[in-house]
């Protein structure tokens, strides 16, 4: 990876690990519905004249009915998720569970494409899900905070979201090969504000969100969702998708850091540990890594 391409890995980890800050500050006075909109809606503004600058709205024509498929299950479900998970989870916390996404892309490829993994990859699975039962753990209270959600609501929350993510990588395997991407990602914010439009006008707060709120809004929608779009697909262009989806180990570390460093948020041992299983698992699953061998005794 050149020089350039590893700066371009570590902005796109950044903007996705502030993703879940700007969640934890717009949420509170946004509320999820209203704040999945303004991302989506945003992000599409930015994504939309850009295809169409570079004429692949076509593609959008054709393939209208998995792209709201994806637009849905990538986007309008996951994010609302997360953003429910973000008036009771930390950043960081919510960040390592974001990478649990490859778990559930590895199981959905062996039960639903029949990609039967190999004994590392098994393996991988195990672990990583050991882990995220080691910080689902940490978290199990029942009882409801301020929002009405509780802890435990918000780790499932954030589980559901990231098999959504699983399914709707296979799913875009197996019905979106050759698509566009950046037909993709536009198609699929449009789709997905569109969803949301009708429940975030019935959810939209009665007081407006003032400016740091809508500040999150704007960093979640150009940021977070349109620029990152945009430097994912730059990265699989230039170094490959197996390199691109690396990005997945970076995002928790930012994750952390931007929680600690602008909400004060405590990183405890814990989730220190849980996020290097949640990580070690994922890597396994993924194939990035294949286990020790030993090296061939030279010739």
């Amino acid at each position: 990876m050149k020089p350039g391409d590893a700066a371009e890995l570590l902005l796109l980890a950044a903007l996705w690990g502030a993703s879940f800050l700007f969640m934890r500050v717009g949420a509170p006075e946004f509320g999820p519905l209203a704040l999945v909109f303004v991302r989506a809606a945003g992000a599409a503004a930015v994504l939309l004249p850009l295809l169409a600058w570079r004429r692949e709205a076509a593609a959008l024509r054709t393939h209208w009915r998995p792209i709201v498929i994806v637009g849905l299950l990538n986007t309008a479900v996951p994010f609302t998720l997360f953003t429910a998970a973000a008036l009771v989870l930390n950043a960081g916390l919510s960040g390592i569970f974001n990478a649990t996404a490859p778990l559930w892309a590895a199981l959905f490829a062996w039960l639903w494409l029949g990609e039967r993994p190999t004994w590392w990859r098994t393996l991988g699975l195990a672990v990583g899900f050991g882990g995220v039962l080691l910080l689902a753990a940490d978290r199990a209270s029942l009882r409801p905070g301020t929002p009405g959600i509780s802890p435990a609501l918000g780790v499932a929350a954030c589980l559901l979201a990231t098999a959504c993510y699983g399914f709707t990588v296979n799913y875009t395997k197996r019905r979106l090969a050759g698509v566009p991407s950046l037909a993709l990602a536009a198609g699929s914010q449009s789709a997905a504000a569109l969803a949301m439009a009708l429940p975030a006008w019935w959810a939209w707060p009665a007081t407006l969100p003032g400016a740091t709120a809508w500040g999150a809004a704007a960093g979640l929608a150009l940021g977070c969702t349109a620029l990152a779009y945009i430097l994912y697909f730059r990265l699989i262009a230039h170094v490959g998708p197996a390199q691109a989806i690396t990005v997945t180990y970076l995002i928790p570390a930012f994750a952390i850091a931007w929680g600690w460093l602008f909400l004060g948020e405590a990183v405890t041992p814990v989730m220190l540990v849980g996020g290097g299983i949640v990580l070690l698992g994922t890597a396994l699953a993924s194939g990035l890594v294949q286990g020790f061998r030993v090296p061939a005794a030279p010739r």
